[in-house]
C-alpha cells in the first residue's frame, strides 16, 4: 500500500537557513546611473550670457532738505559730505549727522572707476553701522529727462 517515493526527503536545519542580507548590487547600479545623468545635466543648467544693462529711466525722487552723501573717491577713501572720514569712523560720523536715526536715507556716490566689490564693501560698512536705507546716486542719461 504505501508506495515509497524515491529521493531524500529528510532535511537538515542548514538546508533551510534563510539568508538575511540585502542585495545592494541593483541599488549601486541605480545610483551610478543617476550620477551619470546629473553629471551630464549639470553643465546644461548654467547659462553664461553677456549683456549690456540699460540706463535707468526711473523718475527722479524728491531730495530731502539735508541729504547725507557718502562718497567713495577714486583712491577708495570715504567722504561724508565734504569731509574725508576714516572707514572705522564712518558709523560715529553718520550717527552724529543723523542724531542716531538709522532709518534715515544715506546717498552713496562713487567714482565710475571704483570696482563693484569696493562699492559693495562700502555698502556693507553702512549696513553694519545700521543704515539700511541706501540710495545710489548717478548721472541722468542724456536725452532721457521728461
Amino acid at each position: 500500500m504505501g508506495a515509497r517515493l524515491g529521493g531524500n526527503l529528510s532535511t537538515t536545519p542548514d538546508d533551510l537557513a534563510v539568508t538575511h542580507e540585502i542585495n545592494v548590487t541593483p541599488f549601486i547600479d541605480v545610483i551610478l546611473v543617476l550620477l551619470i545623468i546629473f553629471m551630464v545635466a549639470a553643465p546644461l543648467a548654467t547659462v553664461d550670457i553677456g549683456v549690456d544693462l540699460p540706463a535707468s529711466t526711473a523718475q527722479q525722487q524728491p531730495r530731502p532738505d539735508k541729504p547725507i552723501f557718502v562718497t567713495v573717491k577714486p583712491d577708495l577713501s570715504l567722504a561724508v559730505g565734504e569731509d574725508t572720514v576714516a572707514r572705522d569712523a564712518l558709523k560715529s560720523t553718520l550717527d552724529t549727522l543723523t542724531e542716531g536715526k538709522t532709518d534715515q536715507r544715506i546717498f552713496v556716490r562713487a567714482d565710475k572707476t571704483i570696482s563693484y566689490g569696493d562699492l559693495m564693501e562700502t555698502m556693507n560698512l553702512l549696513r553694519n553701522a545700521g543704515y539700511l536705507k541706501i540710495a545710489l546716486v548717478g548721472l541722468e542719461a542724456p536725452g532721457e529727462s521728461k
